[in-house]
């Protein structure tokens, strides 16, 4: 399985909803040392990777758990300050106070919000920052359609101040929230997704693993175009008191 799931992430740009502008929007409201040294988790092929160097000129270190996503990260870089690492985010160990910063886009959720700010904290500096974009609620009286696929998908979803409120009780403060905007999705993710499925439907012909991903993403695509009024990705900017 995971190789059809991964054969139809290749050749996009990204694995998820971002976009550069977004990445750099939220490096803006942050405050770190010249040269810093961050931690990227979750990288995936590593276009926020490539941005925070540019924006930085720190040690970045890139962390996923996926090697042909991290192939495609080591393609695109010409530097020693970018280091790539194979592993689990739920399972990574580095020295304590080691990072002037700690980031991750659209990956928090696989170990969970309030589990990765409350496991990655003792990597960070006091006084740095941890920068999620996380899948969060942005409205109430969510349509009953809308409840039962995040109940079957992701029932952990909340709304950015009860996200807030989870991100403090770990020892930070919540300075900024900003939503990415939906071209994030349908420009950068959805629609070159879309295209690779396409190219690929003649290879997995008859594949019923292969089908069944693709209505797993399908219904994903569908809730996001009735309903992209009531969720997002949200940036928390954190920084650790």
């Amino acid at each position: 399985m995971d190789n059809i799931f991964l054969d139809i992430f290749n050749e996009i740009l990204r694995e998820g909803s971002g976009d550069n502008y977004f990445t750099e929007k939220a490096f803006s409201y942050i405050t770190i040392p010249e040269n810093p040294i961050i931690l990227d988790i979750g990288c995936g092929s590593g276009s926020q990777t490539i941005k925070l160097y540019e924006l930085s000129n720190g040690v970045i270190y890139a962390v996923d758990y996926y090697n042909q996503y991290l192939k495609k990260l080591e393609k695109k870089i010409n530097t020693n300050n970018i280091i790539i690492i194979q592993g689990d985010m739920k399972k990574l160990k580095f020295k304590k106070d080691f990072f002037d910063l700690i980031w991750s886009e659209g990956a928090i959720y696989i170990i969970g919000l309030e589990k990765g700010y409350n496991k990655y904290k003792e990597y960070l500096k006091r006084g740095g920052y941890m920068v999620v974009s996380h899948i969060s609620l942005l409205k109430s009286n969510q349509p009953q359609e809308l409840l039962e696929y995040w109940e079957n998908n992701y029932p952990e979803i909340n709304y950015i101040s009860e996200n807030i409120k989870i991100i403090e009780k770990q020892g930070f403060k919540v300075e900024k929230t900003f939503i990415i905007d939906e071209y994030a999705w349908w420009d950068n993710y959805y629609n070159p997704l879309l295209h690779r499925i396409e190219r690929l439907k003649n290879k997995y012909i008859n594949n019923e693993i292969f089908e069944n991903i693709i209505n797993e993403i399908k219904l994903e695509i569908d809730m996001y175009k009735k309903y992209s009024d009531y969720y997002g990705y949200v940036f928390y900017i954190a920084k650790k008191i």
